[in-house]
C-alpha cells in the first residue's frame, strides 16, 4: 500500500514532533463548512527542523482532533472523481524549446518577480515577455511571507498571457496550498492572515465556528473558496517532455496514481469532493516525501520512478538546499528549492532545462 503516515502530538501550543529523518505532526483542523456541509481534516507533517518558521503559531483554537489520517488505496486512484465536473488536466505536455523551473515562493513577491525575470518570463511591468517559454513552478506559493495573495494574483494573470504568447506558466500544488485549504494556518504570518479579508468566499465558511480572524482566509482558501477554485486549476504532478515535476517528488509506487492524485486534489479544492485527497495525507506522496531532498538519495528508487513514468529526469522543490540548486544521481534529479525567500535568505536561482543541458540561472532582487 502506498502512503504511510507519521503522527505527532499537539500539547497546548507546543508541537511535539516524532523525531526521525522526517518530522511528523498531525493536528486537528478548523471545521470548514462549504457548499452545504463539509468537514476538512488534514495533516501537517514531514517538515525537517531547518524548515521550521521563526515562530510557529498553534493550530486553530478549539479545532477537533483528526483520529485517523486518510491512506492511499493499494489500487491506482481513478482519474475521475464522482460528481466532479472539472475536466482533467493533461499530465504530459510536449517538450518545450525553452523550459525553466522555479522552486518555492513562500509569500515573497519580490523573490517571485526576481525569479520570473531571471527565467526571462516577465518584463519590468510584470507582463509575460517569455514568448513560447514554459515555466514550471513547483508549488508552495503560500505561507511564511506576507505577499501570498499578490503572488496568486500574479500567477493567475500570467497564465493566460503565457498561453496567448504560445508559452505556459504551469504552477503546481505544494503541501502548503493543501494545508491552507484544510484550515492549517500555522505557517501564516500576521499580515498573511488578513491578506484575504476582502476576498469573496462561501457564506457558510464565514458562518463557521472558526475564530473570527481566520474566517476570511478560510472562505477564500477553503474548498470552494475563490482562491481555492483558482488553485484547483493547478495539478500536483506535471510532465513536460522527458522531465517530471512535483513539489516533493514522485516515488515509484506513486507513478500509477498521478492522474487520480491530480484530479482528486483539484476536485476537493473546487468544492466538489467531500474528502481531502489521499495525496494530502500520505507522507510518502508527491507533496510530502523527503526521499529526494536530503543529502542521501536512493538513486535506484529514483530511477525506478523515472522508468515507471517513462521520463529521464525529476525536478523537485520542498526541501531547502543550503547551497542552492543542485543535482543528484548523475543529473537525473534536480532539487530547486534554493530558499530564495525572505524567511530563508537564499539566493535567487532558477533552473533552465532547455535548450541545452540543465543550467542554473541567477537573479537579483
Amino acid at each position: 500500500m502506498v502512503g504511510s503516515n507519521r503522527i505527532g502530538k499537539l500539547s497546548g501550543t507546543q508541537i511535539e514532533p516524532r523525531i526521525g529523518t522526517q518530522i511528523g505532526v498531525q493536528i486537528g483542523l478548523v471545521v470548514v463548512v462549504v457548499l452545504g456541509a463539509m468537514v476538512a481534516g488534514a495533516c501537517d507533517r514531514g517538515h525537517p527542523q531547518r524548515e521550521a518558521p521563526v515562530a510557529e503559531p498553534p493550530a486553530a483554537p478549539g479545532a477537533p482532533t483528526a483520529s485517523s489520517p486518510a491512506a492511499v488505496p493499494a489500487a491506482a486512484l481513478p482519474a475521475t472523481v464522482p460528481g466532479c465536473t472539472l475536466d482533467p488536466l493533461p499530465v504530459r505536455r510536449p517538450a518545450a524549446a525553452r523550459l525553466v523551473a522555479i522552486g518555492d515562493l513562500h509569500g515573497d513577491l519580490a523573490a517571485t518577480r526576481a525569479a520570473l525575470r531571471a527565467a526571462g518570463a516577465i518584463d519590468d511591468h510584470d507582463r509575460w515577455s517569455g514568448g513560447d517559454l514554459v515555466v514550471v513552478q513547483t508549488g508552495d506559493a503560500l505561507d511564511r511571507g506576507d505577499d501570498e495573495r499578490a503572488i496568486l494574483d500574479l500567477i493567475a494573470r500570467l497564465e493566460p498571457e503565457a498561453a496567448a504568447a504560445g508559452g505556459a506558466l504551469i504552477a503546481l500544488l505544494g503541501n502548503h496550498e493543501l494545508m491552507n485549504a484544510a484550515g492549517d494556518f500555522r505557517y501564516v504570518t500576521p499580515a498573511g492572515l488578513h491578506a484575504f479579508d476582502d476576498a469573496p468566499g462561501p457564506a457558510a465558511a464565514l458562518a463557521s465556528r472558526a475564530p473570527a480572524a481566520m474566517k476570511p482566509r478560510i472562505a477564500a482558501l477553503g474548498p470552494g473558496g475563490s482562491y481555492a477554485r483558482q488553485l484547483a486549476r493547478h495539478a500536483v504532478v506535471a510532465i513536460v517532455g522527458d522531465t517530471v515535476f512535483s513539489h516533493a517528488g514522485v516515488l515509484a509506487a506513486w507513478a500509477p496514481e498521478i492522474d487520480g492524485a491530480n484530479q482528486r486534489a483539484r476536485c476537493w479544492l473546487d468544492g466538489q469532493a467531500s474528502e481531502p485527497p489521499p495525496v494530502m495525507t500520505a507522507d510518502d506522496g508527491p507533496v510530502w516525501t523527503r526521499a529526494f531532498g536530503g543529502s542521501s538519495v536512493d538513486c535506484a528508487e529514483l530511477h525506478a520512478a523515472l522508468d515507471a513514468l517513462h521520463v529521464q529526469r525529476m525536478v523537485v522543490g520542498h526541501t531547502v538546499q543550503p547551497g542552492g540548486i543542485n543535482a543528484a544521481c548523475d543529473g537525473a534529479l534536480w532539487r530547486i528549492d534554493a530558499g530564495m525567500t525572505k524567511v530563508f535568505g537564499g539566493p535567487i536561482q532558477v533552473l533552465q532545462l532547455a535548450p541545452g543541458p540543465p543550467k542554473v540561472l541567477a537573479g537579483a532582487r
